[in-house]
Formats: structure tokens, C-alpha cells, sequence
């Protein structure tokens, strides 16, 4: 995939002007790239990162999917997620709903979890196709442990900016506890013609963790900010990881932090022609953590919560059951709860075919 010419992304489409942040200022604490990174973490949560140092780990990913969604139909459902609320592992094209009318997602992906990787070869959670078994010390382990190093350096510079004590947001994404934490590997046939272009491949929604590490290289990602009534595409930058803040994060800061709903359609144009494929590393709290705000531990969010509803970040949840219980709603198989409750802590939808989306207060105590 990184390296092929693929048609370029059109002109004509509305798209964000994201913020580009600079990795290797921000591993040397430059303070200008630092209040950078908090402007787009802190307005519209996501942006753009240049000098990431992982594109050897990500062609070797990309490879690895190659490979994995190459596998016959009926190898590749041996290791299927199923619909109990288990994140990792196979999920099939049509295995996810992706609004409230029940219609089907167009994705297949594979999610091979951070415990299971770091472990390997033992198994904490699942076995992954042989592909990806022969791959996890070479491919996948430094793809996940560079992606680590990456969020991990943004957890650490939130952590002083919002005033918490030392190394606070590390210990809730310990690498050496459980978590959600996992690689995803996503492909989508193409979908050629205007018919199309707005059909969802996968929902909208928030992510449900702290920070989310993407990379793809055709268009599709779209992004809704609160107040707007339009979709706009994030613009692939070839060399440029796409970065963003999930629920989790969201929370801990009070709000400070904003989540933002996205979702994935055909991608634009003449790109529209071709399969589409990413790789996103997801960094999510330990699974026995209770999602709350920090108060306690800073004035600064302390200040932003008293700006909300009472309760507003009190979920009453920990990590693990907010993820388990919105990994199995979102299954087609489960559509026994409203849509909005398994897209995100921030979402609604108002249609059914996924435009008109707007942000709500976030519900307390689900998370789904």
C-alpha cells in the first residue's frame, strides 16, 4: 500500500484544516509545538503528525493485512470476534450496524489486542490467523510498541498541562495491566458512483478510548464538529499519522479534552475505485479503571467540570465494561438498544443514513 500512486485526493470536497504537529518537537519539549498539540486536543480533537518515525512498522502492517485479508472466507471467521462484547480478533463485512435503521457496515477488519501481542507466545485473550502469529514478534510487536512510544509521549505532556501529578495518565494506560488496547487492520471493497459516496462504511461515532494513532492512505475519514450540519473529509497526508482523542480521555479531563464524532465513507472521487485500507493503533485505560473525571488531582479540571451538568463525568463504569458493552451493541446481531447508545459518549443520530448528526450532553453511567 505506502508507496503505490493512487489517484490524489479531489479538490472540490469540504474538508478540516487540522493542525500539523510536529513528533520530533514534541519528543524535545518545544513548547510552541506543545500549546500546538493543546489547541487541537482541546478544540476539535484531532490533527495531523508529521516526523512519527513508524513508517517501516506501518508497510510492514499494511503487508500484514495484505496477507490476513487474503485468507479464505471461511479461515478468517475461525477467529471472528462474535457478540458477546470481545473486541479482538475477526469481524466480517456486514458484521456491525451502522445507524439506527440497522443498516449493515461494509468493513471487515482485524483487532489483535496489545496484552495478547506483548505476551506473545502466550495467549492472554485469543489465537489470530497464522498470519498474524507469524508475524506478532516481527511486524505487529514493534507496530504496537511504536505506536505506544507515540501516544505514550502525548500522555505525558496532557499530564502536565492539566496539572495532574507525575506520570498520572501512564498509570491508567499501564502497558503491563489488561486493557482494550489493540491494532486494527481495516479493509473496504471499493464502492465506485455518486449512489455510494455518502453510504457509511463504518459508522459514526466517538472512539471510545484516550488516543487513537491512524494511518490510511486513500480519503473516507469524515469528521462532524457540534453546532455543524455538514460532513467534511479529513484530507490524507502521505508520511502524516492522523491523531485523535477518545471518550475516555474526554472524561478524565473534565471536558477539556473533546471527542469528536467520525465516521468512514467511500472515499471520493476517483479514489473511489480503488479497495481502501487502514491500520489504527487504539491506546485505551486499563480495563479495572472507573471512568471519571480527575478533580481530585487537578483545579484545572476540577474548573472545567463545574462548567457541566452535575454527573456529567461520572460514568459509574469501568473501562472494560464501557468497551465490552459497546463492542457487542454495535453487532448486528444485537441491536437490542438505540443506536446512539453504542456510537460514543457524545452522539446521537438524527436520520437514518448517518448526515445530521449532532452532539448531546454525554449520558450518564452507559458509555454504549
Amino acid at each position: 500500500m505506502p508507496g503505490i500512486v493512487h489517484p490524489p485526493f479531489p479538490s472540490d470536497v469540504p474538508t478540516h484544516p487540522l493542525l500539523v504537529i510536529d513528533y520530533v518537537l514534541i519528543k524535545v519539549g518545544d513548547q510552541a509545538e506543545i500549546e500546538r498539540l493543546w489547541e487541537a486536543a482541546s478544540t476539535v480533537g484531532f490533527w495531523y503528525l508529521k516526523n512519527h518515525g513508524a513508517e517501516k512498522e506501518v508497510e510492514d502492517m499494511f503487508s500484514l493485512g495484505t496477507s490476513t485479508f487474503s485468507l479464505p472466507l471461511e479461515e478468517k471467521l475461525k477467529y471472528e470476534q462474535g457478540d458477546s462484547g470481545c473486541s479482538h480478533g475477526y469481524k466480517k463485512i456486514g458484521g456491525n450496524a451502522v445507524d439506527a435503521s440497522g443498516l449493515s457496515d461494509c468493513s471487515e477488519f482485524i483487532n489483535i489486542a496489545k496484552d495478547d501481542v506483548l505476551a506473545f507466545p502466550r495467549v492472554i485473550y485469543r489465537d489470530y490467523p497464522f498470519t498474524v502469529t507469524a508475524a506478532m514478534a516481527s511486524v505487529v510487536r514493534p507496530f504496537v510498541c511504536k505506536s505506544l512510544e507515540v501516544n505514550d509521549a502525548f500522555l505525558r505532556i496532557f499530564n502536565r498541562q492539566l496539572g495532574l501529578p507525575e506520570a498520572s495518565l501512564e498509570a491508567l494506560h499501564a502497558r503491563d495491566q489488561h486493557s482494550g488496547s489493540e491494532a486494527r487492520l481495516t479493509r473496504v471493497l471499493p464502492m465506485p458512483g455518486k449512489a455510494l459516496a455518502n453510504r457509511p462504511t463504518i459508522g459514526a461515532h466517538s472512539d471510545f478510548g484516550s488516543l487513537s494513532f491512524l494511518h490510511n492512505i486513500l480519503g473516507g475519514l469524515q469528521m462532524i464538529l457540534p453546532g455543524e450540519t455538514e460532513w467534511k473529509y479529513v484530507r490524507p497526508i502521505p508520511g502524516h499519522a492522523i491523531c485523535n482523542i477518545g471518550d475516555a480521555l474526554s472524561i478524565f479531563s473534565g471536558g477539556i479534552f473533546k471527542s469528536a464524532v467520525h465516521r468512514v465513507v467511500p472515499p471520493p472521487g476517483a479514489q473511489s475505485e480503488l479497495e481502501r485500507r487502514s491500520l489504527v493503533f487504539f491506546t485505551r485505560p486499563n480495563n479495572t479503571q472507573v471512568l471519571h473525571a480527575l478533580v481530585e488531582d487537578s483545579p484545572m479540571i476540577a474548573e472545567s467540570v463545574k462548567q457541566h451538568p452535575e454527573g456529567k463525568f461520572n460514568t459509574g463504569s469501568t473501562a472494560g465494561e464501557w468497551f465490552s458493552r459497546r463492542t457487542k451493541y454495535q453487532r448486528l446481531n444485537n441491536r437490542t438498544v438505540r443506536c446512539e447508545k453504542t456510537r460514543g459518549a457524545d452522539f446521537k443520530l438524527t436520520n437514518g443514513n448517518g448526515s445530521g448528526a449532532r452532539i448531546m450532553g454525554r449520558q450518564q453511567g452507559n458509555g454504549t
